[in-house]
């Protein structure tokens, strides 16, 4: 059997979207399952909207992921250079194969005049098709049209226009008349390759067995196939991944329908695990309810025929389900020390001076609360810093604001001095005294507990009281009462 090599080619033109990254994990889970080779290439002819540092971007957003590449940038290889810009002679190469074959032809014909043809056709309510245009270069020996063609001047495909029938792996047997088939440009005016024509040659010379890309390049595909057979290249498994769409399900998902690029969700404190669970998710299931899925999970499960030919509407909500999902799977699976090195950066900067051991603390307590990891700077302030008393968020809360102010205090003098007394400050002791202050009180448990968590910690939500009371220890919690019963006192 032929190894199986996939690759991804994304372009160096800004910033890692969503859709860029599931056409990197479908080929590196078929990489993977099947033994075989996954390759990341750059495809940077497109010069005019390169943008610096995006290629370090891309290498460091698919490390985060744990999408290890097995030839390309950094990771060499025998079929290099991995970057298109670095493999113009190749393009060259095969370029001139089709001249001398009759299959391509130099046309230097002016943009404007080209625009015109386009122009006329459009009026005309006409399919626009070049080759309908074709200009006399066209028809000049091959040996003529190599001397033609040099730096500066176009190279076209010269179509022999037919039907097409092939076989796509995600959208099932497709064809297509001659009408799509067109003299699309292999080498742009700069000497470099148009993508119609470099991916071509990249997957032919670096052996790739699948292509998986967007459903936008579907109706593409016969010029393709008209390459491959005029190059005499056997032609790579299609797998044509349908669009991820917008919430609203009308269209493709962009940036305005409130998508973030993968950085973003990075320092927004989404885990790489839960990001790549989703994504992958995102228009693949394998018949079963099971949603959960880590890498390894993932390179089993994978199967081509799964994938979804349809839209698979995005879903942000669900990105964050994820997440609070694999941090409570890494802190019972891993252990808190694991969870608490993806911590670093998150914390408030009250947390600074803290300790490794406390800060630890807090989160084997807050963590299963946390839907990102950049919650921890809006949930665990108090841990670090005394709360500012707002007497509004006792005297309003619903189960305290039918309490006089005197009810309050005596209920917090009780607690005081009770918690002044005890020796065991744990956890399991904690929870015995405040049970046993919650009979004496003969309050409601919401009401009794609900004074207390407010007055140690003045947040909207905190973990079980009896946790909080323990991991803030007795010298903060007992400060943090006498200042709320004084403040009730002199209010």
């Amino acid at each position: 059997m032929k190894e199986v090599r996939t690759r991804f080619a994304p372009s160096p033109t800004g910033y890692i979207h969503i859709g860029n990254v599931r056409s990197a994990i479908y080929p590196y889970l078929i990489a993977r399952q099947n033994g075989g080779t996954f390759i990341l290439r750059i495809e940077d002819t497109d010069q005019a909207r390169y943008v610096e540092g995006a290629t370090d971007l891309i290498k460091d957003t698919l490390k985060w992921l744990g999408l290890e590449w097995d030839e390309g940038p950094d990771a060499g290889g025998e079929n290099g250079p991995y970057f298109q810009t670095e493999r113009k002679e190749h393009y060259h190469e095969w370029a001139k194969k089709l001249i001398l074959a009759g299959r391509a032809y130099a046309d230097d014909t002016a943009p404007e005049v080209i625009d015109s043809y386009r122009k006329a056709d459009n009026d005309a309510k006409v399919p626009y098709l070049y080759h309908n245009h074709r200009p006399a270069n066209a028809d000049k020996t091959p040996e003529e049209n190599l001397a033609l063609w040099t730096e500066g001047v176009p190279l076209r495909f010269k179509a022999e226009p037919k039907s097409y029938e092939w076989h796509d792996e995600v959208m099932g047997d497709m064809k297509t008349g001659p009408e799509v088939c067109d003299d699309i440009i292999l080498i742009k005016r700069d000497g470099l390759p148009t993508y119609n024509f470099a991916h071509i040659v990249d997957d032919a010379e670096m052996g790739i067995t699948h292509i998986a890309r967007g459903v936008e390049y579907l109706s593409s595909t016969p010029n393709y196939l008209a390459l491959y057979e005029a190059l005499g290249i056997e032609h790579p498994l299609f797998l044509s991944l349908p669009h991820i769409l917008a919430p609203t399900g009308n269209k493709k998902l962009g940036k305005r329908d409130g998508a973030k690029s993968v950085t973003e969700y990075r320092d927004d404190g989404v885990l790489p695990e839960a990001l790549l669970n989703y994504l992958a998710c995102l228009g693949w299931n394998d018949g079963t309810e099971q949603e959960i899925y880590s890498k390894e999970d993932l390179i089993k499960a994978f199967s081509i025929d799964r994938i979804q030919n349809s839209g698979a509407r995005f879903d942000e909500v669900k990105i964050y389900w994820y997440n609070g999902q694999w941090i409570r799977k890494i802190a019972t699976e891993q252990g808190f020390d694991e969870l608490y090195k993806r911590t670093a950066g998150f914390w408030p900067e009250s947390a600074d001076s803290e300790t490794d051991e406390y800060k630890l603390k807090v989160l084997s307590i807050i963590y299963d609360r946390l839907k990102t990891l950049s919650d921890l700077k809006t949930m665990t302030n108090y841990f670090f810093v005394d709360p500012k008393v707002d007497l509004s968020l006792i005297t309003e809360n619903k189960f305290l604001k039918k309490l006089s102010e005197s009810e309050l205090v005596d209920l917090l003098t009780m607690t005081i001095e009770r918690l002044n007394d005890i020796e065991d400050w744990s956890e399991e002791n904690l929870q015995t005294e405040l049970n046993d202050l919650l009979a004496k009180s003969g309050k409601k448990p919401a009401e009794y507990f609900s004074l207390v968590r407010i007055a140690v910690s003045f947040a909207p939500f905190s973990p079980a009281l009896h946790q909080t009371l323990s991991v803030l220890g007795r010298d903060k919690v007992l400060h943090r009462l006498n200042a709320v019963r004084t403040a009730l006192v002199h209010d």
